[in-house]
């Protein structure tokens, strides 16, 4: 109970709607380091700083997941 208390504070707001993790979806979904990259910027974007640069970055990893998987 204490650890999963401690590990609620640490998380930061943007990463969080409705009580909902960003990270405990991409671990729902077995999402890959690139994919859950991705999710995690698009469902921050516009929470924290610059949503343009958000969503830049979620395509990067999108990128970079496609290249993995052409190759």
């Amino acid at each position: 109970m204490i650890v999963k208390m401690k590990r609620m504070m640490i998380k930061p707001k943007h990463y969080q709607t409705g009580g909902v993790d960003v990270i405990d979806i991409a671990k729902l979904y077995n999402l890959n380091f690139n994919q859950g990259s991705a999710v995690k910027y698009i469902c921050r974007a516009g929470k924290k700083d610059d949503e343009i640069k958000d969503i830049e970055k979620a395509i990067d990893f999108l990128q970079r997941e496609l290249e993995h998987l052409k190759s």
